[in-house]
């Protein structure tokens, strides 16, 4: 999945820059020791970028990069996960490898993502094991979409630490497709998670982009 976000040129590239600059804000806001006055000052420039930004309208639809599945073009950038011009995503790194028969994922969280002081909130991480399973259902011919998911939490996992994911497809039986993953740290597993994904074609991502962008239009 990097290697089409790699070659993003243009509003994209600046899109990650701005994205990045604005992780770096919420990774820090919570604990800054900056006065009422100081914070306050900051609010009109951010409240003009996103009156900006509105007013430019949504991303075109032409000149989208190659994706896993139809309709999903641009999920490298806007994925809460992996997403690189999405300010919430850590980002991780996902990865297919085809001979290994196993989805990976790599990266850390930061101070935004914290449960219990200097741990990863659990529902964040399940977050994480819901994109990187939906990345294994590739390994069956097409996408999934979630329909059960089990996270088991052997052990706190710490934010601001690499993480190192693994995934795959178990087994699929007609329409639903068994999947599996585990993460570590430093070697050592700290969370495992299994899931029920219902296989769907092409078609129902790109329907709904269409509804998607039916409703922008409807909304500007």
């Amino acid at each position: 999945m990097r290697q089409a976000a790699a070659r993003a040129e243009g509003p994209w590239a600046a899109k990650r820059e701005l994205a990045a600059a604005l992780r770096e804000l919420l990774d820090r806001l919570p604990s800054t020791a900056a006065s009422e006055a100081e914070l306050r000052a900051l609010l009109p420039a951010i409240r003009d970028a996103a009156h900006r930004i509105a007013a430019a309208g949504p991303t075109p639809t032409e000149g989208q990069p190659p994706s896993l599945y139809p309709g999903m073009a641009h999920f490298q950038d806007t994925g809460p996960i992996v997403g690189l011009s999405n300010a919430v995503a850590p980002p991780l790194e996902f990865t297919v490898d085809p001979v290994a028969r196993l989805a990976r994922g790599r990266g850390r969280f930061g101070a935004a993502y914290e449960g219990a002081p200097g741990l990863l909130h659990g529902g964040i991480l399940a977050a994480a094991f819901d994109e990187l399973l939906g990345v294994a259902t590739v390994f069956s011919g097409g996408a999934g979409m979630t329909r059960e998911l089990t996270v088991r939490y052997l052990r706190p996992t710490p934010i601001g630490v690499e993480l190192a994911f693994a995934a795959r497809l178990d087994r699929h039986e007609g329409r639903r497709l068994f999947v599996s993953a585990e993460v570590e740290v430093a070697g050592v597993r700290t969370a495992e998670a299994s899931g029920v994904f219902i296989a769907v074609g092409g078609a129902k991502f790109e329907a709904l982009e269409r509804e998607r962008r039916r409703k922008q239009g409807r909304d500007a």
